[in-house]
């Protein structure tokens, strides 16, 4: 008995080391990163892997010096593609996800595996040909670059309905007849008693359309093209490291990396409890 409490305490000790070291290796980076925003040392080559000095004025050159990458424009263009991106994916995952729980129609059990399938292939598959797409509609100039880029992250939202439709799954219907028996519509239950419920799972799908926007840089580079005024922060990021710049820019692209970080940590920090809720009433479903 003695020697199975003293193997259970060697096994404890074995992992949480293991979770420990695990935790060093992801967290290091990041602290890395917002030290290199601070150093004084300019340029990606230095001899030492610390910084030697600290100052701010990497923060200041990056919100101050437009000339060569304009770093508060691209930030402005990704905050507008992030919010009404926000708004329409999570508006449209969210009906999907109750038509798909609730109502029974012929091509449902169809469409929720053509739906599973497509969500299988990689968005890229399609790039170039919803480049030409956007180019023929003339949203690929000037300010309808932000409104194109709005419709390409929401566009295809509505496929990652599954998480949202287990969630929905969890609500009992008896709520809904009991709505129905007073007279209620469909639009009237998914709005009076549905959503209301559903509070978890829709912090998960604004948090997670939210993402998208700040994350992508493929469709962004794409859709954006050489047209620099409306580059989102994942492309100025790129620039930064690009041969001419990456000397110059090194350390504000370590700022620019923390700079764009704070918004969604704000926003996860102020959401966390209810995003766990969400996975965990997705995993019920």
């Amino acid at each position: 008995m003695k020697n199975a409490h003293t193997a259970k305490h060697i096994g404890n000790f074995f992992i949480h080391l293991l979770l420990a070291v695990l935790a060093i290796v992801w967290v290091f980076p990041i602290f890395w990163v917002v030290l290199i925003s601070f150093r004084g040392e300019k340029g990606s080559y230095v001899s030492t892997f610390m910084p030697k000095t600290y100052t701010m004025n990497n923060y200041v050159k990056l919100f101050t010096d437009t000339q060569v990458i304009n770093f508060p424009r691209m930030f402005i263009n990704t905050l507008i593609v992030a919010i009404f991106t926000c708004l329409l994916s999570t508006f449209f995952i969210l009906s999907i996800a109750y038509c798909m729980s609730r109502l029974r129609f012929k091509m449902r059990k169809p469409f929720m595996n053509i739906a599973m399938v497509m969500t299988l292939f990689p968005g890229i598959m399609a790039m170039i040909a919803i480049y030409f797409i956007l180019k023929a509609l003339g949203l690929t100039q000037g300010s309808m670059v932000r409104v194109a880029l709005v419709l390409v992250y929401s566009g295809g939202a509505g496929l990652g309905f599954y998480i949202a439709k287990g969630f929905f799954d969890t609500i009992p219907t008896s709520l809904d007849e009991a709505g129905f028996l007073d007279g209620c519509t469909h639009w009237d239950v998914f709005t009076k008693i549905t959503i209301p419920l559903s509070k978890p799972i829709i912090v998960y799908t604004v948090l997670q359309s939210f993402l998208a926007p700040w994350l992508d840089f493929v469709f962004a580079k794409v859709i954006c093209g050489a047209d620099t005024d409306t580059y989102t922060v994942s492309i100025g990021l790129w620039k930064m490291l690009e041969k001419e710049n990456i000397d110059s820019w090194f350390t504000c692209f370590a700022a620019g990396a923390v700079c764009i970080s704070i918004p969604i940590a704000i926003l996860f920090l102020l959401m966390q409890r209810y995003y766990a809720e969400g996975m965990s009433g997705a995993v019920k479903g």
